[in-house]
């Protein structure tokens, strides 16, 4: 087993995700305390692979791997692997990155820690669990090991650079997949964009029912706001999924983010955490919120609304 750490990035559309960049920052740091080499993974055609500041780059480049088919990366990600040892696999901690390290984790036998927001060069990486509200220190007892990322945990500065890729062809044959890619369905559009959005008042399962919606409309309306969500509300049908906030919906990066009874989960944190100014209103004192929030009340938000209304 070498010392290398290999980052699995991620992109879309012609664009690689922040997660990539700060995974990338974060295996140098690795890399350089074990001897070895911080080593971006690029899958797919369609994309700039020299865009990262990893001691080396190798990119995987066949039209037939575009768009993102979960068979046909893992197997490539674990023939890689398998011929190169290394010590680290990353991955962000996304619905694809989530989907190709379980499936990697399961076919070699390798642990897979979740949720990691810190790793430390003894390999013990700090987890959210419960929502967040628990962090576990993990280590694996030795040999490979596997870390799915949480988004933000680390400066994506420290990964954005110029090395150059070496450009590899595909180790699998991609007529032989099982998957097949059929259709990419995206969200019909809503009436509002909130990404595009100077201010938002963000509200979550504390709202209680639809029929308080009504109340952060109109406080959205005096801050000159647009109302967005957390996915709970979402899948209760009080608002339309175009106003989700999270991993699962959109991310924002908002003046202004005030939020209406949300706990703070990760999945959350991932589509709102560049706001410039987050103010969180939860009666839970121990909300992970609180834990990234500018400034907090642990009043009732109801009564926060009500009075916030009324100096407005």
């Amino acid at each position: 087993m070498s010392n290398d750490v290999f980052v699995i990035t991620e992109h879309m559309d012609g664009k690689f995700s922040d997660v990539s960049f700060e995974m990338v920052g974060k295996a140098k740091e690795l890399a350089s305390a074990w001897g070895g080499q911080a080593v971006a993974i690029v899958v797919g055609s369609g994309v700039a692979a020299n865009v990262f500041a990893s001691d080396s780059t190798i990119h995987i480049e066949d039209a037939a791997l575009s768009p993102f088919n979960p068979e046909a990366y893992g197997k490539i990600v674990e023939a890689l692997v398998k011929e190169k040892s290394p010590r680290l696999v990353m991955f962000g901690w996304t619905a694809a990155g989530m989907d190709i390290a379980a499936w990697l984790s399961a076919r070699m036998g390798v642990p897979c820690a979740t949720a990691v927001r810190d790793i430390g060069a003894d390999m013990t990486m700090s987890c959210q669990a419960y929502g967040g509200k628990l962090i576990a220190d993990v280590a694996p007892e030795g040999g490979m090991a596997i870390a799915a990322c949480l988004a933000g945990s680390f400066p994506a500065e420290a990964g954005q650079g110029s090395t150059a890729a070496t450009t590899m062809a595909s180790p699998i044959d991609a007529g032989s997949l099982k998957v097949k890619f059929v259709e990419a369905i995206k969200p019909a559009g809503g009436d509002v964009d909130i990404t595009a959005q100077a201010k938002l008042v963000s509200i979550g399962r504390g709202i209680g029912g639809q029929e308080n919606v009504e109340l952060a409309e109109e406080l959205a309306g005096k801050l000159g706001a647009v109302v967005s969500a957390s996915r709970p509300v979402v899948d209760a049908g009080w608002l339309p999924r175009t106003r989700q906030v999270g991993k699962s919906g959109l991310k924002v990066k908002p003046k202004l983010y005030l939020m209406l009874g949300i706990s703070g989960a990760p999945e959350h944190l991932e589509g709102m955490k560049d706001a410039e100014l987050i103010i969180a209103v939860n009666t839970d004192k121990k909300a992970p919120i609180f834990n990234v929030a500018h400034y907090g009340a642990t009043n009732d938000l109801f009564e926060v609304a009500e009075a916030m209304l009324e100096l407005l």
